[in-house]
C-alpha cells in the first residue's frame, strides 16, 4: 500500500512511518519546502496554499493518506495569536490535501484525518462515544472545524477517519514526557482535585489503530483512547506506583489556571473527558494495552 503522511516527523507521525515502512508499505512523507529530498517526499507549504507539483507527479497516487498535521495544543499559553496558529495549522494543511487529492488522476480509498477528544469539551461524568455531541469550547470548536475540513473529501468517493485521539502514552513524547521528571524527583501528584476524567492510549496501540483503520478502510468518526479511562486520581496513583515514587503532592486549579492561563487550564489539562473506543473495539480492534497499568508498564519500559 502506498500510503501518504503528513506530520511524519512529529510524536505519533514518526512512530506510525516506522510501523508502515517495517510491514512494508511505501510511505511518501509530506515535508516543509526547504527540507531535503531525502526518500519519498512531497514539499508543501500549506500556510501559502502551495504544493511542489514535480513531487506530486512523482509521488503519483495514493492507497491512504493519514493526516497529522498540526501544532501542540498545550505547549504554550493561549494568547490570540496562539489559538489562532492552532486552528490554521490543523485547517490549512488539511484544506490543502483534500484540494491536492482531489486532483490527482486516481481516487484515494481512505483519508484518516487528525482529530482529538477535544472536541467533546470539558463533560465531567458523561461517559463519551462517538455518537456523542460536540461540546463547548475553544478545543472543541477546533476539533469542528477540523474535521468539517477532511470531510469535504468524503463528498469524493473517499472515505474519511476521524481520528479522534486521546492522551497518547510514551516516555519519549507527549504529556508523559513533561510528567516523568516530576515524578522522579518525588514532586508528582494529582491535578485540579483529581476527580477529572482522562482517556490515554498507549503510543504502540495508537499506531496500531490507524493502521486498523487503514486496512478495514473504516469511515466516520474513531476514538483512539483504551477501552477504560480513569481519574486523574487514579492515574497519579498508578504512575507513582510504577516508578516507585511517593504522590504526595497536589496541584490546585488555581495554580495552574495562574501558570497556564485559565482556558488552557480548563479545557485540556484538568478537562474531564470519559471517552471509550466503542468504534475500534466493535470492529475487531484488540488493544495490546488496554488499561492505564499496562499503559504505563509499555511506556516506561521502552
Amino acid at each position: 500500500m502506498h500510503v501518504g503522511v503528513t506530520g511524519s516527523s512529529g510524536f505519533i507521525g514518526s512512530a506510525l512511518v516506522a510501523a508502515l515502512q517495517e510491514r512494508g508499505d511505501t510511505v511518501t512523507r509530506f515535508v516543509r519546502p526547504t527540507s531535503p529530498r531525502t526518500g519519498r517526499v512531497v514539499r508543501w507549504d500549506p500556510a501559502r496554499g502551495l504544493v511542489d507539483d514535480d513531487d506530486l507527479a512523482s509521488a503519483g497516487g495514493f492507497d491512504a493518506v493519514v493526516n497529522l498535521s498540526g501544532t501542540g495544543i498545550a505547549d504554550k499559553r493561549w494568547s490570540e495569536s496562539r489559538k489562532k496558529e492552532i486552528l490554521t495549522s490543523r485547517t490549512a494543511p488539511t484544506s490543502l490535501l483534500v484540494e491536492i487529492l482531489d486532483r490527482l488522476p486516481h481516487s484515494t480509498s481512505v483519508l484518516a484525518s487528525g482529530s482529538a477528544i477535544g472536541y467533546y469539551g470539558a463533560r465531567a461524568d458523561e461517559i463519551l462515544d462517538e455518537t456523542s455531541s460536540a461540546g463547548a469550547g475553544f478545543l472543541a470548536d477546533v476539533c469542528a472545524q477540523w474535521e468539517s475540513a477532511a470531510l469535504a473529501l468524503a463528498q469524493k468517493g473517499t472515505k474519511v477517519a476521524l481520528l479522534r485521539t486521546g492522551i497518547v502514552m510514551d516516555r519519549h513524547g507527549g504529556s508523559l514526557k513533561r510528567q516523568l521528571p516530576l515524578f522522579q524527583f518525588g514532586v508528582g501528584g494529582t491535578l485540579a482535585g483529581g476527580r477529572q476524567w482522562v482517556s490515554p492510549i498507549a503510543l504502540e496501540d495508537e499506531v496500531r489503530a490507524i493502521l486498523w483503520i487503514l486496512d478495514k478502510k473504516i469511515e466516520g468518526p474513531v476514538n483512539l483512547t483504551c477501552p477504560t479511562p480513569v481519574t486523574n486520581r487514579e492515574f497519579t496513583r498508578v504512575l507513582a506506583h510504577q516508578m516507585n515514587r511517593p504522590s504526595l503532592f497536589a496541584v490546585p486549579k488555581v495554580a495552574l489556571d495562574l501558570v497556564l492561563g485559565a482556558e488552557l487550564s480548563s479545557e485540556a489539562v484538568a478537562a474531564s473527558q470519559r471517552v471509550v473506543p466503542n468504534v475500534l473495539v466493535s470492529s475487531g480492534f484488540s488493544f495490546a494495552h488496554p488499561d492505564v497499568v499496562a499503559i504505563l508498564k509499555s511506556a516506561l519500559d521502552n
